[in-house]
């Protein structure tokens, strides 16, 4: 039977992330890990006081770079009387680096439209309890909008499969969907016990026991192609740190894939890419990264144009390559010679096989 996790219900992540923000915004001093792992909304129901916290303080510290992405300044203090003892660095944003600048004003039309668009985003992505913490900022005086407006609209959208899965998670039901898996041409039904889902890297991953191979997988959001089933079957509920499991898991793969590139100095690849965690220089121009999945990697990269150039692993080197081809192809002017689109389709697919061999 599939197992399931019977530990607290785990926090959203975008909620976790905004409940870390003010808290580090609030405070002038500082909060060391303890005190936030201790007291934060997404730490504190799985803190524990006397016993082992080091899965949650790997979740600080990704939750760390994360909010760093978002364009976030969070600031570490040193203990004058303790320096170089990671227990006693205290965490803080620095309100004059997060705000806004001085000289930049609004219309009443433009806080209007940014107040909107702050409740939209609000009204869609956060929990009740969140909503909760901004009205009691209101009532302590602070106006919610503004740790809101710089924050929230950079928070990633989630998974149109997200929502009925966190569904199926609550119930302890079984769930199916068609899934692209890496490589493959086709979908394939899956039907799956959900156990966890977790943000990696800043996708959304789906830690499961797949009835179909008898065994536990991790599944991309992203991959799934269409809609997610719920059905009334239930599974076994068993104790389980699926969520832990499978964030350990993927820092594995992350940590064993290394691809090395080659960025055009000052370009926006180059900012970009220094700036992933784990990113590391390689020469004057050259950058090591990690990834999860190389399918994606290779879609970013590709995106990059001439400002990159893959140097490994091979498979990598192609994935980007052949992109690149199909997108000159599609872009290429078209002539009165040019062959029906059935007829070039079937072609340009014959000649970025043979392409991708001769890349081999």
């Amino acid at each position: 039977m599939a197992p399931q996790n019977t530990s607290p219900a785990p926090v959203p992540v975008e909620e976790r992330l905004f409940s870390l923000v003010l808290a580090l915004i609030a405070t002038e001093s500082g909060l060391t890990k303890t005190e936030i792992l201790s007291t934060v909304q997404g730490y504190r129901q799985r803190y524990d006081s006397t016993g082992d916290n080091t899965s949650l303080e790997r979740q600080f510290e990704r939750d760390k770079d994360d909010i760093r992405d978002l364009g976030v300044p969070l600031e570490t203090i040193e203990s004058p009387n303790d320096p170089g003892n990671n227990q006693t660095l205290r965490y803080r944003i620095p309100r004059a680096a997060y705000d806004l600048p001085a000289d930049i004003t609004f219309s009443p039309a433009e806080r209007t439209l940014l107040n909107l668009a702050a409740m939209a985003w609000r009204e869609g992505s956060l929990s009740r309890e969140s909503q909760r913490a901004l009205l009691k900022m209101r009532s302590l005086g602070v106006e919610s909008t503004e740790p809101v407006i710089g924050y929230a609209p950079r928070i990633r959208t989630r998974d149109v499969s997200f929502e009925p899965l966190t569904d199926a998670l609550t119930k302890g039901v079984r769930v199916t969907f068609p899934y692209l898996k890496p490589g493959s041409g086709a979908a394939r039904e899956r039907t799956v016990s959900p156990l966890a889902l977790v943000q990696h890297q800043g996708r959304w991953h789906l830690k499961g026991y797949d009835h179909g191979v008898d065994g536990e997988r991790t599944f991309l959001l992203s991959r799934i192609t269409g809609p997610v089933r719920v059905t009334r079957q239930p599974i076994e509920r068993r104790e389980g740190t699926w969520a832990a499991d499978a964030l350990d898991e993927l820092d594995a793969i992350w940590s064993a894939n290394v691809t090395e590139i080659e960025a055009v100095a000052g370009s926006d690849a180059d900012v970009r890419l220094r700036q992933r965690r784990g990113a590391e220089p390689s020469g004057d121009d050259r950058i090591r990264l990690h990834y999860t999945d190389p399918e994606l990697l290779a879609d970013e990269l590709a995106g990059f144009g001439p400002e990159v150039r893959v140097l490994s692993p091979d498979s990598l080197v192609m994935a980007v390559v052949a992109r690149l081809r199909r997108a000159q192809r599609m872009h290429a002017p078209a002539t009165h010679e040019q062959a029906p689109a059935h007829e070039q389709t079937q072609a340009e697919d014959e000649q970025t096989q043979a392409e991708d061999g001769e890349e081999s």
